[in-house]
């Protein structure tokens, strides 16, 4: 028995995308048994998303399904909905992340599911969930953004909103899946109930807002700051000779080191900047004097005086490519190379949870579609001769 946190766990992932991809990614990484079940012919859409490529696999799907097997399924067939419910026996976990009502037509909604085994944890992963006025409407990353305020406080003031770098809000339905799927199996241990949980996308961005929101419920709208803080300053990108440093200094203390290490500390004596407060209210007189003392040197220079000499919270702007190889990221594992048995070695970014009385991490590469269709179907008891039968038929 390995002792990874959800060994054990069977999981039955009919998601495609991201939201469900990276949902059962953290599921895999804590020892969970996926069994990815996609479509005939294509699989699931983001094998075929686009750019870049690798020996045909696209990036983002190598991205987000390590440690996962998978089978091919028809489910518009009689005889694939046999093998999911045979397989539904054994899970601990159904995932789905169709429109509201796709799984109901496929039969393999909730009740479908539960009328089988009674003990399951299902998730339903949708745009807008499984009520209200937008139930039925598609939902994209950039869309969810947009009508949940954060794209509204994304972006330089005085120029348009931009969407975050990430598809967060893909992201945080994953996450918060994944959160409840797992709480939702400890209460089953206590209790021998299962449940059903409802994960929308939009609900999933809202809690995200946290001091955005507190500025809205105190009776103000939040703006645009660019990389500046609502209520700290300065907290913010800052251009230098030949790039940027992002300076986080969070207290009047700090601010006090900050000036003495720039030498300017007569900036920590003017009664406009003494306190965070009054910083964050003049910060349009304080901005300017901080970009005119940053355009002077260059950016490996400030990090070396303010963030290693000085030892503040100051670093600079890294690129993804620097980031991924920084010797922090490199010290901690982040990192992981994996033999992919179509692409050869690949590399995939390690989950950040580290234990210290049970390990976490991948046990296999993405799948390459179907890959473990016959081991899957061999182990539900079905003859060599059976499994070719249904590949006729075009049920696997």
């Amino acid at each position: 028995m390995s002792d990874k946190p959800l060994s054990g766990v069977q999981v039955l992932d009919l998601s495609t995308f991201v939201t469900g991809g990276f949902c059962s990614l953290m599921l895999a990484h804590l020892g969970a048994a996926v069994l990815k079940v996609e479509p005939l012919e294509q699989g699931d859409p983001l094998r075929k998303s686009g750019p870049p490529f690798f020996s045909g696999e696209s990036g983002y799907f190598l991205s987000v399904n390590s440690g996962k097997r998978s089978l091919t399924l028809n489910l518009k067939t009689e005889q694939g909905r046999a093998i999911l419910y045979r397989l539904a026996e054994r899970a601990d976990v159904f995932l789905e992340n169709f429109r509201p009502g796709t799984a109901a037509r496929l039969k393999a909604a909730y009740e479908d599911i539960h009328r089988i085994n009674p003990r399951i944890v299902y998730c339903s992963i949708s745009g807008f969930g499984q009520t209200g006025p937008y139930r039925d409407k598609p939902a994209y990353d950039p869309l969810i953004q947009a009508l949940s305020g954060v794209m509204s406080i994304t972006g330089e003031p005085q120029r348009p909103p931009v969407k975050v770098g990430v598809p967060l809000s893909d992201l945080s339905a994953a996450m918060w899946g994944a959160y409840g799927i797992a709480a939702a199996l400890l209460r089953r241990e206590r209790t021998g109930v299962g449940d059903y949980l409802d994960v929308a996308m939009l609900d999933g961005v809202l809690p995200w807002l946290t001091k955005q929101a507190g500025v809205y419920f105190s009776g103000e709208e939040p703006q645009r700051l660019g990389t500046k803080d609502p209520v700290i300053a300065p907290y913010q990108v800052v251009k230098t000779l030949d790039g940027y440093v992002n300076l986080a200094i969070g207290n009047d203390k700090l601010f006090e080191i900050f000036c003495r290490a720039l030498g300017r500390e007569e900036l920590a004596h003017d009664a406009r900047f003494q306190t965070n407060r009054g910083r964050v209210e003049h910060r349009a007189a304080l901005d300017p004097l901080l970009e005119g003392i940053f355009k002077t040197r260059t950016t490996q220079a400030w990090v070396g005086l303010l963030a290693e000499e000085h030892q503040l919270p100051v670093s600079a702007v890294l690129s993804v490519g620097q980031a991924l190889t920084h010797p922090q990221t490199q010290a901690r594992g982040c990192v992981l190379q994996m033999e992919h048995p179509r692409c050869g070695p690949i590399r995939v970014i390690d989950l950040p949870l580290k234990y210290r009385q049970a390990h976490s991490g991948f046990d296999r590469p993405p799948p390459t579609l179907g890959q473990h269709t016959e081991e899957v179907l061999a182990q539900l008891g079905y003859g060599a001769a059976e499994i070719e039968a249904l590949r006729r038929e075009r049920v696997v």
